[in-house]
C-alpha cells in the first residue's frame, strides 16, 4: 500500500522531532531573575507548556537566551535542555547596573520577557560566610558532585575566585599586545588582545583556542563567524570564515584544532558539523553533519583522529579525517561516563581524552575506546574545585590546566586529578574563559570570553 511506502520513506529519513512548546504560554522563574551578583553565575528555569498552558514533558524545544548589558552589549551564557520540557539558563553578568534578559522560544518571546535584571555586588565577607550561595545551580542531571583530589579536599580557604568580581578592565589597543609592566599587581600576565568588535583582533563571544606548533594562536571568534590568527607574540596574521549554513561557512563557530597535517578543524555549533580548512583558510571538508547535535570542543588524538565534544548530545564522538565514525561515548546524566553539558577536549601522552563536564562540575579522563580511567572535581569555589569547568589543556608532563568559568580562574592539576596550583590572574581578572592551549613556547592562553579578549599567561611546568 502507498501509506507503507511512506512509513518506509519516513523511517529512513530518520527521527522527526516535534514539540507542543509555545512561547505565549511557557514561563520562566529561579533566582537568576530575582537575585544576581556581579561575578557569580544566576540560574534561570525555562518552562515550557503548550497551547492549554499543559507543561510539555519533552525536550529540544529551540529556545534563545540573552542578556543584555547598559551598552547593548550581549553576555554570554549556557542553556541546558532537561528533556523533560524545562531548561536551564545559567549566566554571569561583569558590573553593577540594570541589564535585561530575553527569552525566546522559536524566536518569539516567553511570557514576562523581556525581564528587568537588577545587578548588585556583595562585600568579600558575605561571600566567605556563605558560597554556597553564588555557586552555580546543578544541572537537570541533578549532578551529584564528584569526588575531588584529597588536596582539594583539604584546602577550604579562600580561592582566588573569590577575588575576582569579574570587574574589566580598558582593552588593549587593536592588535598591541598589553605587556607585563602595565599591571599595578604582580600576576602571571604577560599580554592581552583585543576589544569588543568586528575588526582584526577585536571579538565577539570568543570560545575556543588553538595553538599550533609553529607558532601560532587561533581564537574561535564565535559571534563574528570567523576564526582570528595571531603569532605567540600576539601579532595579527590573518582571519577567515563567512556566515552562513553552506559547507565551507560558519554559523557559530565554538571550538577549533590544529591536526598534525596543519589543517584547521572547527566545531560550528549551530551548523552542528564540523569543518576541515587548510592552514590558509580554504575550506576542505566536513564532517559529522546528520550525527552531531551540538559540537562544542574539538582536539586531535596522538593517530589524527579528531574528537569532537558533543554539548547538546551529551556524547564525545571521534572521526577520521575522512568523516568516518570511529567511535562515541557518553549520554546525559550525572554518572560516570555521563555528561551534562560537557565542553572541551584534551588529549594527554597516553592518548586518554580528558573532557570538561560543565554542569557536572568535573573533568573526566577516557581511554579512546570511552572506558573511564579518572575523574576529579566538584561544585565550589575551594582549590580543586568547579563552578563549571570549559577549557582544558595537558602540558608535557601530563599536568591538566583547567579554566574554572563560574569561578573566573585557571587551575593546574596533576595527572592523577591532585590540585597543584592556579594560574595568577588577580591584576586584571577573567570573566567567564572559556578555551585554553599551551602556545609552543610554553605559555597558556586563555579565551577571556566576557571581556571580549584573549590573554597569555607564564607557565611554570
Amino acid at each position: 500500500m502507498e501509506t507503507d511506502g511512506l512509513r518506509k520513506s519516513i523511517h529512513n529519513l530518520g527521527t522527526i522531532v516535534t514539540t507542543s512548546a509555545v512561547a505565549s504560554q511557557s514561563e520562566a522563574m529561579g533566582a537568576g531573575l530575582e537575585q544576581c551578583v556581579v561575578g557569580h553565575p544566576a540560574s534561570v528555569t525555562i518552562v515550557t507548556r503548550d497551547k492549554s498552558g499543559g507543561a510539555c514533558k519533552s525536550g529540544n524545544a529551540i529556545l534563545s537566551a540573552e542578556v543584555f548589558t547598559p551598552d547593548g552589549s550581549i553576555v554570554d551564557g549556557e542553556i541546558v535542555d532537561h528533556k523533560n520540557g524545562t531548561y536551564e539558563f545559567v549566566y554571569i553578568v561583569p558590573k553593577e547596573g540594570d541589564f535585561s534578559l530575553a527569552l525566546r522560544l522559536y524566536d518569539q518571546h516567553i511570557k514576562g520577557s523581556p525581564f528587568k535584571l537588577t545587578i548588585t555586588r556583595v562585600s568579600e565577607a558575605e561571600v566567605e560566610v556563605s558560597p554556597s550561595t553564588t555557586t552555580a545551580t546543578n544541572s537537570a542531571a541533578n549532578a551529584t558532585p564528584s569526588t575531588g583530589s584529597s588536596e582539594g579536599a583539604k584546602r577550604r580557604g579562600k580561592s582566588p575566585g573569590q577575588k575576582k568580581k569579574g570587574s574589566k578592565r580598558a582593552s588593549s589597543a587593536l592588535g598591541t599586545p598589553r605587556r607585563k609592566t602595565q599591571n599595578p599587581i604582580e600576576d602571571d600576565l604577560i599580554f592581552r588582545i583585543g576589544t569588543k568588535g568586528r575588526n582584526k583582533g577585536e571579538f565577539t563571544n570568543l570560545q575556543g583556542v588553538a595553538a599550533s606548533s609553529t607558532g601560532r594562536i587561533l581564537i574561535a571568534d564565535s559571534n563574528n563567524q570567523c576564526v582570528q590568527i595571531f603569532s605567540n607574540e600576539g601579532e595579527f596574521k590573518s582571519r577567515f570564515g563567512v556566515r552562513g549554513r553552506s559547507p565551507g561557512q560558519l554559523q557559530r563557530p565554538t571550538g577549533v584544532a590544529v591536526h598534525p597535517s596543519g589543517d584547521i578543524i572547527i566545531a560550528d555549533y549551530d551548523n552542528k558539523w564540523v569543518s576541515i580548512f587548510s592552514c590558509e583558510g580554504k575550506f576542505k571538508a566536513k564532517l559529522g553533519s546528520g550525527r552531531l547535535m551540538g559540537p562544542k570542543g574539538v582536539s586531535v588524538d596522538e593517530n589524527g583522529h579528531v574528537i569532537v565534544v558533543d554539548n547538546k548530545a551529551c556524547t564525545v564522538f571521534i572521526f577520521q579525517l575522512t568523516g568516518k565514525l570511529i567511535t562515541k561515548f557518553g549520554s546525559r546524566g550525572n554518572g560516570d561516563k555521563q555528561f551534562a553539558g560537557p565542553h572541551f577536549a584534551a588529549v594527554n601522552k597516553n592518548n586518554e581524552i580528558i573532557v570538561t563536564d560543565f554542569h557536572n562540575h568535573s573533568v573526566k579522563v577516557f581511554t579512546p575506546e570511552g572506558e573511564l580511567v579518572l575523574k576529579f572535581g566538584s561544585n565550589g569555589e575551594g582549590n580543586g574545585q568547579f563552578n563549571a569547568p570549559t577549557g582544558v589543556a595537558v602540558d608535557i608532563n601530563g599536568n591538566i590546566i583547567v579554566a574554572d568559568w563560574g569561578n573566573s580562574r585557571i587551575q593546574v592539576f596533576d595527572g592523577s586529578g591532585s590540585f597543584l596550583s592556579y594560574i595568577n590572574t588577580s591584576a586584571d581578572p577573567l570573566y567567564g574563559p572559556q578555551g585554553l592551549a599551551l602556545t609552543s613556547d610554553g605559555h597558556v592562553v586563555v579565551a577571556d570570553s566576557g571581556n571580549h579578549c584573549f590573554k597569555v599567561y607564564r607557565y611554570l611546568q
